[in-house]
């Protein structure tokens, strides 16, 4: 018939991943892309949902221990696959609109009458650019123009025009199967059911770019969804959800709809129901005119199949349950079926048979588009395997760079909350053995002993306190690969400042300046006589004689440093004092090569000094 189609693969945002705002913004994007379209144009939107399994990779050598029992348990989990094709149709200028009663399989001739190429396919072809990028613009959808590969079959992949024949997301090539439509439409081994919104009655009171699932909301707090979600990823069946819009001439439509007004207005006095429908086409025909609303015919169907038609009667309780939700009548298609299924061909939407479409505009129309995806694996090579929180499909998530990079967060801090027994333990547990299998460093400081079996696994350093085997530290040892920096240098400033005055003390300008000093002469010190090893005990000792020489020839005054109160309360860090071994540690001092490191502080959390 001479339809030109414009191919697009869509990849949508996550479900549970926008605000009501997003919602908003989404629907509105929706909005202009589709007022860009030119006359006579159509748009089909074709979301697959296939049930899939995960299947897991054993193939890896080097595999540890849990991420093999991570892919054993996970191996063959149940989901929901998507995919979802957008398809743009320039109509013929003089092209028959199609019915349920002519179709193109009863015509006698498949070339139309016109068809002027070169005119209309440049400008059909500007219109579908903008429309692409006014949805890549708004960030929340990607579009991918679809070439011949993806659209017809070779030896080696199967198009999608094929894929829909015989029902199947495989990209492999498929056996060919027989269609029947009587008693019921059959494909292959495949029980199929249409159901459908095609009568403006079946509509809801209420229609928006969003709706609260209940599921997730409180009575304080709305968890937000897209209207259609529950035709999309919230139904679990095979199913292919298709939305249509057709672009007409507004005029025309206009002109149609008043010439109805006027027929419903002479026949108001015989029946309440040709009253209403007049007030209704009324209040229709004021809005288009009065706000410059697009009229449009939209149609939205759901295609569901199973290979066992035992399951055809819990099938209908899931899509009736899922119109139900958006307070929606659905109507099971029966006669039309063929032709609704033949209209569903990618490319072929001109075909359908207008009778079961409905009037509406622009903006109630697009809430009836699918907003939503399933969760996505990242394409990082750094991540964490979490579970989708749908089905438990194990879904490879990039908790730390990704986020950065596109700007939802500006550092890697990480905040987990939950109350006892939830399991942030046992979180942290696989958030650390995940981060530490990728090349991380990981030094840990806890309470309750949680990580004792995972760094006893990765051989790893684990720091505890008892009283014969302290927790010993030595800030004034630099190891060869480090050096004395500013952040050294201010680390041990900030620790001698912290055992010298009380967290409500201050100190002074003076105190810092003399310890800066201290610092430096005792760094000296130790560059001049390499018998001295750097301890807290050797920077003692260094205080108590050349330091205390350098203040009194500098005359400083007791009330600017008091070395003799400084040297006092650092007395119990000193050798023969109560905690002389806290930091005068001889041993594990070159710790920057150890990859796991634990410090568990469980038997002096409650002890002031340590």
């Amino acid at each position: 018939m001479g339809d030109i189609t414009v191919a697009y693969q869509a990849i949508l945002p996550e479900i549970f991943t926008l605000s009501d705002r997003d919602y908003e913004a989404f629907h509105q994007a929706w909005v202009k892309a589709i007022k860009t379209l030119p006359l006579n144009s159509i748009l089909h939107k074709q979301d697959w949902f296939t049930q899939s399994s995960h299947q897991a990779d054993f193939s890896k050598d080097n595999q540890s221990f849990l991420n093999r029992s991570s892919e054993r348990f996970f191996h063959e989990r149940p989901f929901l696959n998507h995919s979802c094709y957008l398809f743009l149709t320039l109509k013929p200028k003089n092209r028959k609109p199609s019915s349920s009663l002519f179709s193109t399989l009863l015509r006698s001739h498949i070339i139309p009458e016109e068809l002027n190429l070169r005119q209309a396919l440049p400008d059909f072809l500007d219109a579908c650019g903008q429309f692409e990028r006014i949805l890549s613009d708004s960030g929340f959808v990607s579009l991918s123009r679809l070439k011949e590969d993806w659209l017809y079959s070779n030896q080696t992949q199967a198009g999608i025009l094929e894929k829909y024949c015989n029902l199947t997301s495989d990209d492999r090539p498929i056996w060919i199967s027989d269609i029947n439509f009587k008693p019921n439409l059959q494909i292959g081994n495949k029980s199929c059911r249409i159901f459908s919104i095609n009568e403006t009655e079946d509509l809801p009171l209420l229609c928006g770019s969003r709706i609260n699932y209940d599921k997730y909301s409180t009575d304080t707090t709305k968890f937000s969804v897209g209207f259609a979600s529950s035709l999309g990823q919230l139904l679990p069946c095979n199913h292919i959800y298709n939305q249509y819009l057709f672009i007409g001439d507004t005029q025309q439509t206009l002109k149609e709809l008043e010439s109805k007004r006027l027929r419903l207005q002479s026949l108001a006095n015989y029946s309440r129901e040709n009253c209403i429908a007049r007030d209704a086409t009324n209040d229709f025909l004021n809005e288009a005119i009065g706000q410059q609303r697009i009229p449009v015919k939209a149609h939205f169907n759901i295609l569901a199949w199973t290979e066992d038609p035992n399951q055809l009667s819990e099938i209908k309780k899931q899509v009736g349950s899922a119109f139900s939700q958006m307070e929606a009548s659905v109507k099971e298609e029966t006669v039309g079926a063929p032709q609704l299924f033949w209209a569903g061909i990618p490319g072929n939407c001109a075909d359908f048979p207008m009778n079961d479409s409905f009037d509406t505009f622009v903006e109630q129309a697009s809430c009836f588009l699918n907003l939503e995806t399933g969760y996505q694996n990242s394409i990082s090579p750094f991540g964490i395997r979490l579970g989708d929180r749908q089905t438990g499909r194990p879904i490879h998530v990039d908790l730390s760079d990704e986020p950065v990079k596109k700007g939802i967060c500006t550092n890697r801090n990480k905040f987990i909350l939950g109350p006892s027994g939830s399991g942030k333990s046992f979180f942290t547990n696989h958030l650390i053995r995940s981060y530490y299998e990728q090349g991380t460093h990981v030094v840990l400081v806890d309470v309750g002993h949680s990580y004792k079996g995972l760094c006893d696994m990765v051989k790893g350093y684990y720091f505890t306190y008892d009283e014969k085997n302290p927790i010993r530290f030595n800030p004034f040892f630099i190891a060869e690969e480090d050096q004395l920096d500013t952040e050294k240098k201010e680390s041990i400033k900030t620790l001698l400042l912290a055992l010298w005055k009380k967290d409500n003390e201050t100190f002074r300008r003076s105190e810092y300046v003399a310890l800066s000093n201290a610092l430096k002469g005792y760094y000296e010190k130790l560059d001049s006589d390499k018998s001295l090893f750097p301890s807290f005990n050797s920077f003692y000792e260094y205080l108590q004689s050349d330091f205390q020489e350098a203040l009194t020839s500098d005359q400083v005054k007791e009330k600017d440093f008091d070395i003799g109160n400084f040297l006092y309360v650092l007395r119990p860090y000193y050798k023969g004092g109560e905690f002389d071994y806290l930091l005068n540690a001889s041993e594990n001092l070159d710790l920057l090569k150890e990859r796991f490191i634990v410090f568990e502080l469980d038997n002096i959390k409650d002890h002031p000094i340590l």
